[in-house]
């Protein structure tokens, strides 16, 4: 029996040396996914990547000129000052009226104030259950607040919860100075974070929102910063969906400022805003059959058109489009052959959710066209790319989506191959 497993050994050590030595000649193909669309040539491809503007905020493009007209003048009538309308996951613009107008955003300033507070809290700067103390500058702020004392702590989950209600100015400059060590402190964090989105027509110099000179922002902002916010902290919708609630042993109630969270369907926030100034403002969300949109409303004339108006836009937005869904991240697209590896395969996955914004209607003629080595050579690291998935419509490639190695593939040498052969002679052993 030893004399068979000796012998096993030695073909196993010849089998991987001659597939050690054998070549590698890779040759591109490409895979169509769909039954009605054609092959591409992964050169035409790749030159109209290279034409597509990546920045996820322009306009999203449209054939009907009807469309084309209403996106980009004020198409439906609003009476605010500005406005805009962009789907939550791309930022691509479905809807804008003045977005890059300067105004007043009163609390709507709190949407970066709650991001920074959720990026601490991800970060492990800060807890849920943390006390956080309310200084005398904070309990004298006035506006909107839930009259803290200097006395008293509130937890952070209070303080969050206390800020998207209610917009507490009181509890938001308390975290403010837990935070940032001062406001003026946490200020200047505002705007760092403000210049690393592009929030180029954006000054803070308040954590509040209370009228102050050179305090401004416009709705292009408002709507990158909310969708800063609702992607990379999703749990804020939370507090932000919350209708009533209590604070302080039910002692102290509270009532949610945007008054679309009981109102509109799939509503999920986000921050409402108004001073006598700034007149009235709103930063709205929602999200329907996939499809989440985030509509900012500023300087509209009363309370009544503000929600008005938010609501008119997300109308618009989930009448006309939808979201057309092709592949989850890390979902396996193909096994490729891996030759001068230690292993034969890898799988080949979507780097990030494959999916793109589509007018209602065309998603049956999208073409989704797959460019992906047949074989690859090892060593393979995790996360290499392999090829991508592109998506698109009438000639028009309107995503593309990087496919990566699952997994590492370490190439075979003498090191390696001597291990494999060690571990499988051992295996051989204790059979």
């Amino acid at each position: 029996m030893r004399k068979i497993k000796l012998s096993i050994s030695l073909l196993l050590i010849l089998a991987l040396i001659f597939s050690f030595a054998l070549p590698c000649f890779a040759e591109e193909t490409t895979y169509v996914w769909s039954s009605n669309s054609s092959p591409v040539n992964a050169n035409n491809i790749n030159n109209t990547i290279n034409k597509m503007n990546t920045n996820t905020n322009n306009t999203i493009a449209t054939n009907a000129e009807n469309e084309e007209k209403e996106t980009s003048s004020n198409g439906l009538n609003l009476e605010s000052a500005s406005a805009i309308l962009i789907e939550q996951s791309t930022g691509q613009v479905l809807y804008e009226h003045n977005c890059h107008e300067p105004l007043r955003p009163a609390s709507v300033t709190k949407v970066m104030s709650i991001l920074l507070i959720m990026e601490a809290l991800d970060e492990g700067r800060i807890s849920l259950s943390d006390s956080i103390p309310c200084s005398e500058t904070a309990s004298s702020m006035g506006g909107s607040q839930i009259w803290l004392d200097p006395r008293e702590t509130l937890t952070v989950d209070e303080m969050l919860k206390a800020i998207c209600v209610a917009s507490a100015n009181d509890c938001v400059v308390a975290m403010a100075e837990y935070i940032g060590g001062s406001e003026e402190g946490f200020v200047q964090m505002m705007n760092d974070k403000a210049k690393n989105l592009g929030m180029k027509d954006t000054t803070f110099k308040n954590c509040h929102g209370l009228d102050e000179d050179g305090h401004v922002t416009s709705s292009f902002d408002i709507a990158l910063m909310s969708r800063e916010l609702l992607n990379n902290h999703p749990q804020i919708t939370k507090y932000t969906t919350i209708w009533t609630d209590s604070l302080r042993n039910g002692k102290s109630e509270l009532a949610n400022t945007n008054k679309l969270i009981r109102s509109y369907k799939g509503a999920t926030g986000l921050k409402t805003g108004s001073t006598g100034l700034a007149l009235y403002n709103l930063s709205a969300s929602a999200t329907r059959d996939d499809l989440s949109l985030i509509a900012v409303i500023m300087k509209a004339p009363s309370t009544k058109v503000r929600f008005a108006e938010a609501q008119k836009l997300l109308d618009y937005g989930f009448n006309t489009f939808s979201f057309k869904q092709f592949g989850k991240k890390d979902e396996v697209v193909k096994t490729v052959n891996v030759t001068k590896g230690v292993r034969s395969s890898v799988d080949a996955v979507l780097l990030d959710n494959a999916g793109t914004l589509i007018q209602k209607g065309k998603d049956k003629n999208i073409e989704q066209n797959l460019i992906l080595d047949e074989n690859v050579s090892a060593p393979i690291t995790a996360g290499q790319k392999l090829g991508e998935v592109s998506f698109s419509l009438d000639g028009q490639t309107l995503s593309t989506v990087d496919i990566v190695a699952k997994n590492d593939v370490e190439k075979i040498n003498l090191f390696t191959m001597s291990k494999k052969v060690i571990y499988s002679w051992i295996d051989l052993l204790r059979s």
